[in-house]
């Protein structure tokens, strides 16, 4: 229902992951025997999550072991492993300044070109080691480098913009990247973003998208919704991308995959993500604190660089674990930020879903106290959910 803000102006309520929480129903099950398994671009995955393709979240080292662990990251292909023949003393010197120092220096670092060697070498590195190939340009990346993906043979392109849609307007003098066509002649599979309408999210999908990306700005180093405006609260986002999942799929029987994209920190987010109608979900900052992170203890977003408007900061997010810890345990923090695989299922158990699409279906209360009642000691002490 529309509410009134002003005269001529109304507004819809949209809600966050913060603002809702999931309901029991008549059955419980072991969390042994639920399944997590979900398919995107024909690649069956154990675990319903992607790391997000930042270079403060995914290296080579980093989607080689999400591989071999069950889940995915996706190597951002217009960042520093693609810039620098050796990226590691590069991202020592951005771990390594002051908050001052921070937005020049990352604005000079990502002024050198790309090299389209770097593409190919990156993509042949995480194969030879039998990870899968997940990368990422923007449109106007992918529009310049993507016949060097195309001949390197990655598993899956992303194709990633703060927003993204078929209907994007240029000057007559800069190319437009035609998205129906990419996805047609790509020799794998494409995955676009971000959106956050259904009706955008329904054009992704019949522009030929084997996954479309949900979510603008609620990343932890994005600031996109402060610098512009922009965004919708991600429970409100993934409610209504997923219902033009459901309706394209009634429509032509072809099942596009819903991914939840920023702003998801701990198990319980990943849950609800899920319970809006997410078939898996992008997470950068979690993955982040894992002892082989590239980023040195730091997250940063990918707009961070922009040489005219930055729209992301650089955050401390410290070490916590390894990434098997984060993503299987076992778990040593009390935050809900290790073993996310293990509350999902256990959550799955909880609400007696005994499988994603079963969690899709779990009933969803509005509960702005849901992370606050009762908990005045955690709170006080700086403990579990009070941290």
């Amino acid at each position: 229902m529309d509410i009134s803000i002003g005269r001529g102006k109304t507004a819809r309520r949209a809600y966050g992951i913060d603002e809702i929480a999931l309901v029991p129903g008549q059955r419980t099950l072991d969390p042994s025997l639920v399944d997590t398994r979900w398919n995107i671009g024909g690649i069956e995955r154990e675990i319903p999550i992607i790391a997000s393709a930042m270079d403060g979240v995914v290296d080579v080292k980093m989607a080689v072991l999400l591989s071999e662990l069950g889940a995915m990251g996706v190597l951002n292909l217009e960042g520093i492993q693609t810039r620098y023949d050796d990226p590691v003393p590069i991202l020592e010197e951005i771990s390594s300044v002051g908050k001052e120092e921070f937005v020049s220096l990352m604005q000079k670092l990502y002024a050198t070109p790309i090299q389209p060697k770097l593409i190919s070498q990156r993509i042949k590195e995480i194969k030879s080691q039998g990870g899968i190939v997940a990368v990422s340009f923007t449109p106007a990346g992918a529009l310049k480098y993507g016949k060097v993906v195309a001949e390197a043979a990655a598993d899956l392109f992303f194709i990633q913009a703060t927003v993204v849609s078929t209907a994007f307007m240029s000057p007559k003098s800069v190319e437009k990247l035609d998205l129906v066509k990419l996805c047609q002649e790509m020799p794998m599979p494409v995955v676009l973003g971000n959106c956050v309408t259904y009706e955008v999210a329904l054009n992704l999908m019949k522009a030929g998208a084997a996954g479309v990306l949900v979510g603008i700005g609620p990343g932890a180093a994005c600031t996109s919704r402060g610098v512009l405006g922009v965004g919708v609260p991600q429970a409100t986002a993934i409610g209504d991308c997923a219902a033009a999942r459901n309706d394209y799929y009634q429509e032509t029987g072809n099942y596009v995959p819903i991914i939840a994209d920023g702003g998801l920190v701990t198990g319980g987010d990943i849950c609800k993500s899920i319970a809006c109608g997410a078939d898996g979900v992008m997470i950068g900052s979690p993955i982040a604190r894992a002892s082989e992170a590239p980023g040195g203890d730091y997250h940063w977003g990918m707009a961070t660089p922009s040489p005219v408007l930055p729209r992301g900061t650089r955050i401390k997010v410290g070490t916590t674990g390894t990434i098997k810890q984060i993503l299987r345990g076992p778990a040593t923090l009390d935050d809900g930020t290790h073993n996310l695989l293990g509350a999902l299922k256990t959550s799955m158990g909880t609400l007696g879903a005994k499988d994603l699409k079963e969690m899709q279906q779990v009933g969803v209360v509005i509960a702005p106290s849901l992370l606050t009642e009762g908990k005045v000691y955690q709170k006080a002490q700086a403990l579990g959910m009070g941290k």
